[in-house]
């Protein structure tokens, strides 16, 4: 498996998240469908916690072996109650497809367990994005549930699962 560190986000990351942020291409797999301006990134980075149970969510930027951001992974929806957490990662797309999606699902998993105490992940995934299936399942995650019309992409609905990854006790 890859190597992959998580790491707080820095405003040198700015650039990159601006980016990411506005690639129409990635709003088809995320809740986002607006582009985000520069200077509300820069605000987001300046003023957020990075604290989960303050902001309900943290960002983190992956990196590899080399120090190269790979890409971005999210802990977001954060319910504290209920000890749950939705899951967003994005892969670079000159590093897709080499194992980097696994090792963050991995590192996101370990920390949402052991410094978080969390009980469960999960995502939210197009039917239809099978490199997505694909990548959760190998990472250990099952299909809860399957959720009719629950995407739209400005001209049809698409179905939708329910991924989780539900962290068993030893005695379980």
């Amino acid at each position: 498996m890859k190597k992959i560190t998580l790491r707080a986000i820095e405003p040198e990351d700015l650039d990159l998240l601006y980016r990411i942020e506005n690639d129409v291409e990635l709003w088809n797999v995320s809740t986002s469908n607006v582009p985000y301006s520069r200077y509300l990134l820069h605000d987001y980075v300046a003023n957020c916690k990075n604290d989960i149970y303050t902001d309900r969510q943290v960002r983190m930027m992956v990196e590899n072996q080399a120090g190269e951001v790979v890409g971005v992974a999210d802990l977001v929806n954060f319910d504290p109650a209920n000890r749950r957490a939705e899951v967003g990662l994005i892969v670079l797309s000159s590093y897709r497809r080499q194992g980097y999606g696994t090792a963050i699902l991995h590192a996101l998993a370990d920390y949402a367990q052991r410094i978080l105490h969390l009980h469960q992940l999960y995502a939210y995934v197009d039917c239809e994005n099978k490199a997505s299936l694909s990548l959760f399942e190998k990472a250990g995650y099952q299909i809860g549930a399957k959720i009719g019309d629950w995407l739209f992409d400005g001209a049809k609905y698409r179905d939708s699962v329910l991924i989780q990854y539900v962290f068993r006790k030893k005695y379980d």
